[in-house]
């Protein structure tokens, strides 16, 4: 037998790349794309069906406070640890639609068209064939813009015309109160109020509102997780044994809220209740190895909370090539 040495080897590589080049037919080049196409996930929770509908997700540059009792270093530094696009924390959106058999429900509508990788919501339900007329039911989790201004197409019409809008009831009140809007800091919060009036200003008659502890559509039951906002809701959907634990924004970015949820994210209403909240619902999922589905973690979502030190950890679920 020949022993092959690293010189036959390179004398071989050398003479495998020129050979070519003379008959070589030419191609022309493959245009670039330039963006991402719409995306959905399915997968099968008992009799039901559910379909992660991606909104999209954008690079959010650090305000000056993102996170309010801790210094904007030591948050940059955990970003780039979980290798988010330096000098920013990055936020996917994720909408899900939950068929029962009997109802077609959508839990949150996404950002609507405000940047140009986010609004992805109608491309998404298109991909994955589910008409917005289908629909019957809106749940929202909680009144933030990134989750109600998907309700409404640019040009104001509804973008589900035959779906029962369902909101938490102590968020209706809390939002929709003028006095509230009046003492609202600037930025955020005020920007809130601003997004709540233009999505339901001329539809307060049409809207339902919804308590705790009840059930909002065939499966689904509202959960009281405040703090994020006052009335901030999160929904477990069940079929038969099988159940799925709709977390809202319980954490944002789990590489952020999750290691760390004694974090203040600059969006809490309530920071201190929302951290109360926040270990409540992962000490109780960890236990219960519930199945969790977040509207910021890494599409499609969906995955198991475990403990981690002094904080958790995300534990994505495989995807699944079968529904």
């Amino acid at each position: 037998m020949t022993e092959m040495t690293r010189r036959h080897l390179l004398g071989a590589a050398a003479a495998t790349a020129v050979a070519p080049l003379a008959a070589a037919p030419a191609f022309a080049t493959a245009p670039v794309a330039g963006k991402q196409v719409p995306t959905y996930y399915r997968s099968k929770l008992g009799d039901f069906e559910i379909t992660v509908v991606s909104d999209g997700a954008r690079p959010i540059p650090l305000p000056p406070r993102f996170v309010l009792n801790v210094p904007n270093e030591e948050v940059l530094k955990a970003a780039e640890a979980a290798y988010m696009p330096k000098g920013t924390v990055f936020a996917p959106f994720n909408p899900i639609v939950v068929n029962t058999g009997s109802k077609l429900v959508l839990i949150d509508t996404g950002y609507g068209p405000i940047a140009p990788t986010v609004g992805m919501l109608p491309q998404s339900l298109a991909a994955a064939g589910i008409d917005p007329k289908t629909i019957d039911i809106v749940l929202i989790s909680h009144m933030h813009g990134d989750h109600i201004n998907g309700i409404k197409n640019p040009d104001g019409s509804l973008a589900f015309p035959n779906a029962e809008i369902k909101v938490p009831a102590v968020d209706w009140t809390y939002w929709m109160d003028d006095g509230n809007m009046a003492k609202a800091s600037e930025g955020f919060f005020k920007a809130s109020f601003g997004f709540n009036r233009k999505i339901f200003g001329d539809m307060k008659d049409k809207v339902t509102r919804f308590d705790w502890g009840k059930e909002v559509a065939p499966g689904i039951i509202s959960v009281e997780t405040a703090g994020h906002t006052p009335g901030h809701t999160s929904f477990v959907i069940a079929s038969g044994s099988s159940k799925l634990f709709f977390q809202g924004d319980v954490s944002n970015a789990p590489a952020l809220f999750l290691t760390n949820p004694d974090w203040q994210i600059m969006f809490d209403s309530e920071p201190d209740k929302a951290i109360a909240t926040r270990r409540r619902v992962y000490d109780m999922a960890a236990a219960e190895k519930m199945f969790i589905a977040g509207y910021h973690f890494p599409f499609p979502g969906l995955g198991w909370v475990e403990k981690a030190g002094t904080g958790y950890r995300l534990v994505p679920a495989p995807w699944n090539p079968v529904i």
